[in-house]
């Protein structure tokens, strides 16, 4: 039992300084620099509303509950998600994808790629933000 209210505390604690973190990188995020970045996304995501790929599209993200993207189906860590994309949760996600769902919801997902720097999410969230 005591394990358990550690292991709750511990995640509360991470979950906290990572939004006050994504806050921060978020705010300045750069579109234009943004779009280069996410040409490491684009292997598996696109920002065009519909068209999805391994993973699926990112367009209008922010906003949206987490694993409801129309028409996509291959949910894996996100199946029954019950959060919004915010500008937080996807600094958060990005930061490290596999460590933030299974402390999110405890689901393992697929996704591999980590932007380490915190300029790097920004821009890339800020460029996500642009195609409305």
């Amino acid at each position: 039992m005591k394990d358990v209210i550690i292991k709750a505390l511990a995640t509360g604690a991470l979950a906290a300084a990572l939004a006050i973190l994504a806050s921060q990188a978020v705010a300045g995020g750069d579109p234009a620099k943004g779009r280069k970045v996410f040409n490491k996304c684009r292997a598996c995501h696109t920002v065009k509303a519909g068209k999805h790929r391994t993973g699926p599209s990112l367009h209008r993200v922010v906003g949206r509950k987490a694993g409801t993207a129309r028409g996509f189906k291959k949910y894996k860590g996100l199946k029954d998600a019950d959060w919004t994309w915010t500008e937080a949760e996807l600094d958060a996600y990005l930061t490290d994808p596999k460590k933030y769902l299974r402390a999110k919801n405890g689901r393992r997902g697929t996704m591999v790629l980590k932007l380490k720097k915190a300029t790097d999410r920004g821009n890339v969230i800020a460029y996500i933000k642009s195609i409305e």
